[in-house]
């Protein structure tokens, strides 16, 4: 079994009268990519603050590789690299300075450092920018390089708070790519988004926090069997009467139908053969049909039923 690398047990984080975190407790194995949820207010960033010892929480335990995470813990601290949303680079010193620099923070042997940075550069593709000043970069180059400044000491845990915010989509796919990439070497994934596709892609197991909370946690199958819609069927129809709405409601595993835009929706909690039963009672009815769809429930639809909530473009 996979060794623990962030235990963090019943943590409390007040500010004044606001509870921040609520006895929040979640444990990562070491090769994981875990996704980190929640709406705006839900206390991601928090609990993010708190595991890196920057901010002091009122209750609770984190531990790191093992042991207590507290501020002096810097041989703790030498083994994690961090990427916020907010690119932190210095914009006096080109692409190679930057990573050079942040990496001596970790590495003070010379030609180690030398050969990690240039490491960094080819692993986010920046080998044609390396004398380029982060003004004269691309939003998604400059995230590319804020990612290589985060793991050029090649830490074994990474956080990555937001890190394809305002990218293109060409840059999102290579970041993606490289967040793999890093997991495949041997790094341990701590991973926020508000893209739920990223998170699908990229996560081997997510928790979803609210109001401080943790409120489901799994992986994104075991995720979605936790809500009520298993399957979403759309059909292209002329607007059916009454009686035939009446009659598609009333079909086994149907437990919602609507109609807008020229399609037929119907949601369905379990079952088998929902799709072939519902045509057959528009065929019955000689209904001419359209296209026709049928949707297994996204990471999206499971966190909006836990939480009720959308998710926003800026973090909590």
């Amino acid at each position: 079994m996979a060794d623990t690398v962030v235990r963090i047990d019943s943590l409390v984080k007040r500010y004044k009268d606001l509870i921040a975190l609520d006895h929040l407790s979640l444990e990562i194995k070491e090769g994981e990519v875990f996704g980190l949820l929640g709406p705006n207010g839900s206390g991601k960033t928090t609990t993010i603050n708190c595991l890196l010892s920057l901010l002091a929480f009122d209750k609770g335990e984190i531990e790191i590789f093992g042991r207590k995470m507290t501020p002096t813990a810097y041989d703790i601290k030498r083994e994690i690299g961090i990427i916020m949303q907010n690119v932190a680079v210095f914009e006096e010193l080109n692409v190679y300075d930057n990573i050079n620099y942040f990496c001596g923070l970790y590495i003070t042997d010379k030609e180690q450092r030398k050969q990690y940075v240039e490491d960094a550069v080819r692993f986010v593709g920046l080998e044609d920018f390396r004398k380029f000043y982060p003004r004269k970069l691309s939003g998604g180059l400059l995230r590319r390089l804020n990612i290589a400044c985060g793991i050029a000491h090649k830490p074994k845990l990474i956080i990555l708070d937001e890190p394809t915010v305002a990218v293109d989509p060409q840059s999102r796919n290579r970041i993606l790519e490289g967040i793999e990439e890093l997991n495949r070497n041997g790094a341990t994934i701590i991973y926020t988004s508000h893209y739920m596709e990223e998170v699908e892609q990229i996560c081997t197991r997510i928790a979803i926090m609210d109001k401080g909370h943790k409120v489901a946690e799994g992986t994104k199958e075991e995720l979605k069997k936790m809500i009520k819609n298993t399957e979403t069927i759309s059909i292209e129809v002329k607007e059916p009467s009454g009686e035939i709405m009446d009659q598609v409601g009333s079909q086994p595993h149907v437990y919602l139908t609507e109609y807008t835009d020229g399609k037929l929706k119907v949601y369905c909690s379990g079952g088998k053969h929902n799709l072939i039963r519902i045509l057959g009672v528009l065929q019955e009815h000689d209904m001419h049909i359209g296209r026709v769809y049928s949707e297994l429930p996204t990471l999206n639809d499971v966190f909006l039923e836990i939480t009720g909530k959308a998710l926003r473009d800026k973090e909590d």
